[in-house]
């Protein structure tokens, strides 16, 4: 009758946030998962311990019980960890890391600055891959971790949700000023122009779901960007000043914006690019989980 150090963690983000649906949020899993995962570890141990209502959920007496254990045992497993780094090697020498283009300025830093310090003989080698790449790569154990703009599937992999970006759009400064309203600009009103956008195998599952969400507002995509080739910024930025097209970015883009372009937000915000930190569900690196536990608290902060 053994239970597992993600089912306690499930169970004690169920009661602490009291519904299967803020939890979910604050595991960065499925709802259906996570109740699958409880209702396993209710049938594991023979016992009631939520009971679920139309106001969310609470812990019966044995979950109460449960809690308070569950509580103490993650408590000491983190303090173990926390020990153990003392002693154990970095796990090889390089933390090995996939990073995306555009990804948000100071996101990593404070991750880093806590690695450092806890790992201090742990070497960080970053390479800039596309989600598609760096799937590959974690899959044939020549990353460490990665972040990813899609959540793989499957147990392979665990995942953390680090950053929601809502993009706006690149306009010619003119083009911008014809079309923006008080809220910003809508979708609808980019019917006539081209978007500038990345070729599918880069990110399928994003690429899929943002298609979509355009094409749904009424916008020609035009011909498709070919397989293995991405457009670098200068590139979007000269077709966007033509005034004939548009690219997406986030309103903290990296890159410096010529007089001819400007950023404005989208109304509504309709499209929230996501990153997820992904790495092997099997790692047992102290440097990578250091890493990771890091950047959770970043994105909780």
């Amino acid at each position: 009758m053994g239970m597992e150090l993600r089912e306690l963690r499930a169970f004690v983000a169920v009661v602490e946030e009291g519904g299967l649906s803020a939890a979910a949020r604050r595991l960065h899993v499925s709802q259906p998962a996570l109740s699958q995962t409880v209702s396993g570890l209710e049938r594991r141990l023979g016992v009631r311990l939520l009971v679920r209502g139309s106001t969310g959920v609470r812990a019966t007496e044995a979950g109460t019980a449960l809690v308070a254990e569950a509580r103490a045992v993650l408590a000491r497993h983190e303090q173990a960890l926390r020990v153990m780094a003392r002693y154990t090697g970095p796990g090889g020498g390089a933390l090995r890391i996939g990073i995306p283009l555009e990804l948000p300025a100071g996101l990593l830093d404070p991750a880093l600055a806590d690695l450092t310090e806890a790992c201090p003989d742990t070497r960080v080698q970053a390479r800039h891959l596309s989600t598609a790449q760096q799937l590959t790569a974690l899959r044939a154990g020549e990353l460490d971790v990665g972040l990813l703009r899609e959540r793989p599937s499957g147990p392979e992999f665990d995942a953390l949700l680090v950053v929601r970006e809502r993009l706006g759009v690149l306009l010619a400064a003119e083009r911008a000023a014809e079309l923006a309203g008080p809220d910003g600009i809508a979708l609808d009103a980019l019917v006539d122009l081209q978007w500038v956008g990345f070729p599918r195998s880069g990110s399928p599952a994003w690429y899929d779901e943002l298609t979509a969400i355009l094409r749904g507002h009424g916008l020609d995509l035009g011909p498709a960007v070919p397989e293995g080739q991405a457009l670098i910024a200068d590139v979007k930025l000269a077709a966007v000043a033509s005034g004939q097209a548009f690219t997406l970015a986030p309103p903290d883009w990296q890159q410096p914006l010529p007089d001819r372009v400007t950023w404005s937000p989208l109304v509504g915000h309709p499209l929230v690019r996501r990153t997820w930190a992904v790495w092997p569900a099997d790692s047992r690196r102290r440097d990578l989980g250091r890493f990771i536990a890091a950047l959770d608290r970043t994105v909780r902060s």
